[in-house]
């Protein structure tokens, strides 16, 4: 294939999952499959090698993703129906007190989008961020860019969330070292989008509380009393982390351990995402739901609940699967390799640069990410080692944050609960994910240099 082939098949490729969601407004699943069959007949595969190749991505990538993304959907279901999330967030106030609450907001929202859905998260946050912003004075945005900061870090760097968990296993990266780096990267990004843009944005626009607010939902909200205890909160969450960890560092001899012994196949089990996450389920089905009064139906009907934005991500991974598998089997993923290679372009900047084109024209970020890992994966070095591979995932996440605008449904959930115009939701929230995008890009550049 000649590299103008190449080009054009992936052009062809994009643009008519674009047309698809964009102008016929079909569902992103729909048009990946679509727009991936079009790339494979395009590249000269037979029909019954396309609908093979549709096969074998779909089940390759959802083994993985759906049984992950599954478990976490119904973690952070009961840790948001239990009140963990208002008990991390009144917790943190309660020791930063109103002077510092821009901080406590964005580390609340960065340990609160591990379990719980980024829009979720913030529905569950926005009135606390009201009552601050009531008994201050100050600007709204002075205690929502924080919390949303932290949140979107969380949402597009930190598995068990949906987006990283795909993108690791498009690209083959352990989701420890994705974990690990997204922290590293995420510290610096939340300083500069979150609290130092926050600080700046409020004194330039000063948005009052909507007077919509239930001040005796507030005054709920604060009592500690009826929440269960930070320490056992934190404690849930952190274990499937701090397993996920573990069983990385003694894979690749950061703690060494035989590894034929007993103690090594012991954490390689516990810290496998499956285990961690069916550990972690069982922590908050009996401490956050029977202990708390919750019946065995309730939780049932929980857990239903939770799966189903859940399927959604699970299919659109599947669909970005069988993206992936028609670059491989067509070969056009092996030749675009090497166009990249030739053209000098760093590997980490395109997976960077396509994460954005997708994001901004469509506006999904999972939609995004999906697309890029499936393409970037299909350039990879085979000698490109496993924390480089989590760098990777980091830039695509951080290419697939930018630019939120119209075509973007956080835009408008943002814009209507802060009670924003388009101009300042533009100026605000726009702006701010437009830091975080750069800024976690040029951190993760600096760690890839040491890898």
């Amino acid at each position: 294939m000649t590299p103008a082939f190449i080009i054009l098949a992936i052009l062809a490729g994009i643009s008519i999952l674009l047309f698809l969601i964009l102008v016929l407004k079909i569902h992103a699943f729909i048009a990946l499959l679509i727009s991936s069959i079009l790339v494979g007949l395009l590249a000269g595969l037979s029909p019954v090698e396309m609908m093979e190749t549709v096969k074998k991505g779909m089940s390759s990538t959802l083994g993985f993703v759906a049984t992950v993304v599954g478990l976490g959907a119904i973690f952070g279901g009961i840790l948001e129906h239990s009140g963990g999330a208002k008990a991390i967030t009144n917790r943190l106030l309660s020791v930063f007190g109103d002077r510092n609450a821009p901080i406590a907001m964005v580390i609340a929202g960065f340990i609160i989008a591990i379990p719980v859905f980024f829009d979720v998260a913030f529905i569950i946050l926005v009135p606390l961020v009201y009552s601050l912003q009531k008994k201050t004075g100050k600007s709204l945005l002075l205690y929502a860019i924080p919390l949303l900061a932290g949140l979107a870090i969380t949402h597009a760097y930190i598995p068990p969330t949906p987006g990283p968990i795909a993108v690791a296993d498009l690209v083959g990266a352990k989701l420890g070292n994705v974990i690990m780096l997204g922290f590293i990267v995420g510290i610096p990004t939340a300083l500069f989008s979150g609290l130092m843009f926050g600080r700046y944005i409020a004194s330039r626009i000063h948005l009052d509380a909507p007077n919509a607010t239930n001040s005796a939902e507030n005054n709920r909200l604060n009592d500690e009393s009826e929440l269960p205890p930070f320490s056992i909160i934190l404690f849930i969450i952190t274990t499937p982390i701090v397993f996920i960890l573990l069983s990385t560092m003694t894979d690749s001899g950061l703690v060494p351990l035989d590894k034929s012994g007993r103690l090594f196949s012991i954490i390689q089990l516990i810290g496998h995402p499956f285990t961690a996450l069916i550990i972690a389920n069982i922590l908050a089905w009996g401490i956050l739901g029977i202990t708390r009064g919750f019946t065995r139906d309730q939780l049932l009907k929980i857990s239903s609940d939770s799966l189903k934005p859940a399927g959604t991500i699970i299919l659109l991974t599947g669909a970005g699967g069988v993206f992936k598998q028609v670059l491989v089997d067509s070969e056009i993923g092996e030749q675009l390799a090497v166009m990249i290679s030739d053209s000098g372009i760093p590997i980490l900047l395109f997976a960077f640069l396509a994460a954005v084109i997708v994001r901004v024209l469509q506006g999904s970020a999972t939609v995004a990410m999906i697309t890029a890992a499936g393409i970037v994966s299909t350039i990879m070095s085979p000698e490109m080692t496993n924390l480089q591979a989590a760098a990777i995932v980091i830039a695509i996440a951080s290419g697939a944050s930018t630019l939120s605008h119209f075509n973007d449904s956080g835009y408008w959930l943002i814009k209507e609960y802060l009670g924003m115009t388009d101009t300042q939701t533009l100026r605000s929230w726009t702006t701010m994910t437009v830091i975080l995008s750069l800024t976690g890009f040029m951190s993760v550049s600096v760690i890839y240099m040491f890898l």
